[in-house]
């Protein structure tokens, strides 16, 4: 009876094992088909999906910064805006003190006024010097008129003289007589020499009117008292200066967010040294750096998308890939690595990737310079 006990309680143990066995069976044929269903369908995915797309988690946004400097030194009089405000194009950001450049707009206006006075000046001078080579041809038709009558008394001398000396040997001509024409016979010639002296001492004074008016109408003609190279650049100093005055009032270059403000008042600012920036937030792009072995097919203009973490998968951004950097960051560090002993650890590299987004889903959603996000680029897209 024991026995029989005892093998009912075996058998029992038995049935036990091998359902437990049945069961174990189950199981792993279960989990074996439900690893094989979801290696299809990664497979699947991967053929469909995932070999057409890169992403990375290492991605960043970024944005051109525009820096704001003064084009003059002066002292700081106004400050309108603090960081973290945002600007429109062309609002006044800060004010300079206009003293010093309200007094180089009246040197400037001054000097303009002479310049016109020269000109104005010169152009009289050139009519003035055309008169006095009329009034130096009227002095070398005199001067002709002159030798005419010297040249008409030496030869009245001259004859009156032979006429003499032909009787002085007849007793005819007294010696007194004789010496009076041979002293009018000199001062004829005397006179003759005089006046072939005052026509070319004519002629040089018009031929040096001539080149006094030729010099004057040479700052003059073909000009108005506009068009003179003295007054234009007499103009040019104004407009600097005027330049300078107007760049006492500093304004935004662009639309965007105040950062970085660096200026107070009373503060003396000095030409071209930074003083505020404006971030263009409406301009801001992602900086994704991607593994090098995931750009093998990745090219300029593929469709992305993108999610930031400030937002979370609620909000998705679409954009386009708009360049690769030309160096990986390690490359662009201030001390680049350098393995040239041999002895390193190969470390896959990053390559930053620059996506642009839509300008109508950042206006929904802003973001901000330096916030993190994540990239996903597709890969069939051109």
């Amino acid at each position: 009876m024991a026995d029989d006990t005892a093998d009912g309680a075996e058998q029992h143990v038995d049935a036990n094992r091998a359902m437990q066995a049945a069961k174990r069976r189950l199981w792993l044929t279960r989990l074996a088909m439900v690893i094989a269903a979801a290696a299809v369908i990664y497979l699947a995915w991967y053929l469909l999906f995932g070999r057409n797309h890169v992403s990375t988690d290492n991605a960043y946004v970024s944005a051109e910064l525009a820096q704001v400097t003064p084009q003059i030194s002066a002292k700081v009089l106004e400050v309108r805006v603090k960081d973290t405000q945002h600007v429109s194009r062309s609002e006044v950001l800060v004010v300079l003190d206009p003293s010093a450049a309200r007094i180089a707009v009246a040197e400037a206006n001054a000097q303009l006024a002479e310049a016109r006075r020269r000109f104005r000046q010169s152009v009289a001078n050139t009519g003035s010097l055309s008169a006095r080579i009329a009034s130096r041809s009227a002095e070398i038709a005199s001067a002709q008129a002159q030798l005419g009558a010297a040249q008409a008394e030496f030869e009245k001398a001259r004859i009156d003289l032979r006429r003499r000396e032909a009787l002085a040997g007849s007793g005819a001509v007294s010696g007194e007589e004789l010496t009076s024409a041979r002293r009018a016979l000199a001062n004829a010639q005397a006179a003759l020499v005089t006046a072939r002296s005052g026509i070319a001492l004519a002629q040089a004074n018009r031929t040096s009117a001539q080149g006094d008016f030729a010099a004057s109408q040479a700052l003059t003609q073909g000009s108005t008292v506009e068009t003179d190279p003295g007054v234009m650049a007499a103009k040019a100093r104004l407009d600097d200066a005027q330049l300078d005055l107007d760049n006492t009032v500093i304004r935004a270059p662009i639309g965007g967010v105040v950062v970085k403000r660096m200026v107070q008042i009373g503060q003396r600012v000095e030409m071209g040294k930074p003083i505020l920036a404006i971030v263009p937030l409406d301009k801001v792009y992602i900086d994704a750096n991607f593994k090098e072995s995931q750009l093998r097919r990745v090219k300029v203009g593929m469709p992305a998308t993108v999610t930031a973490d400030i937002y979370g998968s609620s909000v998705t951004y679409h954009g386009k890939v708009a360049g690769l950097s030309g160096g990986t960051g390690a490359s662009m560090s201030l001390i680049p690595a350098q393995n040239a002993t041999g002895n390193w650890i190969k470390v896959v590299q990053r390559l930053p990737v620059r996506i642009e987004l839509d300008p109508k889903e950042l206006a929904d959603h802003p973001l901000r310079v330096g916030l993190s996000a994540e990239v996903e680029i597709d890969l069939s897209g051109d």
